[in-house]
């Protein structure tokens, strides 16, 4: 008798630990159900804001396989799945926005909602027209930066003064504003962005993590500041057609990283190499950048 009320009692053991596993799997199961990853919606009201400033154009991207990302950002739908944005996983901050060309044509608002989107780490608009629209001042807001390309094919894209404010983006890994020629030589590209020596001068300084900086056709008209020899983590320089004049730093080349060099069409910039007991002065070369 007690040994049968002792396996009775196992199996009721049993049974209700089981009952507790089910349940407990149950409630987990609908826990992860209901926990369903989603952009924060006044990030996504910020992307749709961006989207509205813009049509959509094929004329406005060189790529031969451009298309409109945009077309993806229905309201209904979480922004996290739209295509050219990254979110992470988890705080479900918008962290990448990827619109290179997406054909998009339209002038940039220098009070753009997508300057609110202080999470951002990466940030690629290339090969789009923003008909000579300024990069605006609240780009400096995006604090987070660590990847900002703005680069073109287009004459008609971004134009006027690299804002000052570019060099607040002190986590910048890389830097990319440069145009480039459609046409084989011989090409003609005006130059429509410029930036200040004090702006380069103070981006250089703060931005010390830089490992790829590319501002080929930005007119610069000055010497290069002597801060770039600080840049230790500096892996690619392009700096072709920028009105560079004076000496070139010569500690850049004792950069440890830096793989790629590039000073081709600036006549007045004087390139002085350490060869031993030499000192070797170079002309600049006239060759086009990768």
């Amino acid at each position: 008798m007690g040994l049968l009320c002792s396996l009775a009692f196992s199996i009721q053991f049993l049974l209700l630990f089981s009952s507790f596993l089910f349940t407990n799997s149950l409630s987990l199961n609908h826990s992860t159900a209901t926990h369903h990853h989603e952009c924060h919606q006044h990030e996504s009201n910020a992307l749709l804001s961006f989207k509205q400033n813009f049509i959509i154009s094929k004329s406005a991207s060189y790529n031969p396989l451009s298309y409109p990302k945009t077309l993806s950002w229905i309201p209904t739908t979480d922004c996290c799945s739209w295509d050219g944005i990254e979110c992470d996983e988890l705080t479900c901050h918008v962290i990448g926005i990827d619109l290179s060309s997406s054909q998009l044509y339209g002038s940039m608002d220098p009070n753009s909602t997508l300057f609110s989107l202080v999470h951002l780490q990466s940030l690629d608009l290339s090969d789009n027209d923003f008909n000579h629209s300024q990069i605006p001042a609240k780009i400096g807001d995006l604090s987070q930066l660590r990847h900002l390309s703005l680069s073109h094919g287009n004459e008609n894209t971004f134009s006027g003064e690299v804002p000052p404010q570019v060099s607040q983006l002190s986590n910048l890994l890389s830097l990319d504003l440069h145009s480039y020629p459609l046409e084989p030589l011989p090409y003609d590209l005006i130059n429509n962005l410029q930036l200040k020596a004090s702006t380069l001068t103070s981006l250089t300084q703060n931005t010390t993590r830089l490992e790829h900086l590319r501002l080929d056709f930005v007119t610069i008209s000055s010497s290069l500041p002597h801060t770039l020899t600080n840049l230790t983590s500096l892996q690619m320089l392009s700096l072709f057609s920028c009105d560079l004049h004076g000496e070139f730093p010569v500690g850049i080349f004792h950069l440890p990283n830096l793989a790629v060099l590039n000073l081709g069409q600036n006549q007045n910039l004087r390139v002085a190499v350490f060869m031993g007991p030499f000192l070797l002065r170079l002309a600049t070369s006239p060759n086009l950048p990768s």
